[in-house]
């Protein structure tokens, strides 16, 4: 009896295809009790889990006064509006830099590039709180003025975000074939012409690998939003964690918040999920 074989032509393993249903229960298992949970009135989630609802629908308090309060009352509109402003240039300018400075790292021989190499790699490891004082006196009235603005957000994220980036495409820009680059310069093109008609095009998947990080990073970003952003333009991760209030009224509210949330971080997950190992791996290991 021949066995059933994968795209890759691996044998399909029964117990891989057991384990991995599980794994995936498991992980949806807390998705699953907030979208419950946010269907459910305040005080029949207060009187019981939410898989006590599950497994008896009809004794539940149901309603979608949650998802009406959280939208209209808590103009929770305008804060998912502002996350999409942010989130979307946040996502592209770090990526337009380091796609460049990733090239150059990759196929250009300059002084020290080495060393520039690791000064990028040790950024990595520093962690953003230790920026945020000095950034608020550079983006503050002392300095720029442009805190409280989406400019300063942006290059904020900008700024994070770059390191990761130039790392991630710089190692798989490292697989690409040298030939193809050394063609190119024997008939007369340009680095800037190289890099747009033939190492970006290929670099597609690791871009798109870190554009999904990078997009899911900022928009799930709360410090950030909070200390640089005001009342007016916050983003929606801020207006979620100021429903919850100060004595906890508004906690029925919150799961339909939540769950309002995270349903475009799901879309570009679902949309780019396939470019996300084959970017994120490439360039881990040269044969």
């Amino acid at each position: 009896m021949s066995r059933r074989m994968m795209k890759d032509g691996r044998p399909l393993s029964p117990f891989s295809i057991v384990v991995m249903t599980l794994l995936t229960l498991l992980w949806s298992i807390p998705t699953i009790g907030l979208l419950v949970t946010s269907f459910r009135s305040r005080d029949d989630a207060a009187g019981s889990g939410w898989w006590s609802a599950l497994f008896n629908p009809f004794a539940s308090d149901w309603t979608t006064s949650n998802y009406s309060g959280v939208w209209t009352g808590q103009d929770f509109s305008s804060g998912f509006i502002n996350s999409i402003v942010v989130a979307i240039p946040a996502t592209i300018i770090p990526i337009m830099f380091a796609a460049f400075a990733a090239y150059a790292f990759t196929f250009m021989d300059f002084p020290f590039k080495e060393f520039f190499f690791l000064i990028i790699i040790a950024v990595m490891v520093v962690p953003i709180q230790v920026a945020f004082q000095p950034m608020l006196d550079i983006l503050g009235p002392r300095g720029l003025g442009i805190s409280g603005s989406y400019i300063g957000v942006w290059l904020l994220h900008t700024g994070f975000g770059m390191p990761l980036c130039i790392y991630v495409l710089r190692n798989y820009m490292s697989t690409l074939p040298l030939s193809v680059v050394e063609s190119a310069k024997i008939d007369g093109a340009t680095h800037f012409q190289t890099f747009w008609k033939l190492v970006a095009p290929m670099s597609i998947p690791a871009i798109a690998a870190f554009a999904t990080l990078q997009f899911l990073w900022v928009w799930n970003d709360l410090l950030v939003a909070k200390l640089f952003l005001n009342s007016a333009n916050t983003t929606v991760i801020v207006k979620l964690q100021q429903l919850l209030g100060t004595q906890g009224q508004g906690q029925e509210l919150l799961t339909a918040g939540a769950f309002i949330s995270i349903v475009v971080p799901m879309i570009v997950f679902v949309a780019l999920q396939r470019y996300m190992v084959r970017g994120m791996t490439s360039g881990a290991v040269k044969g």
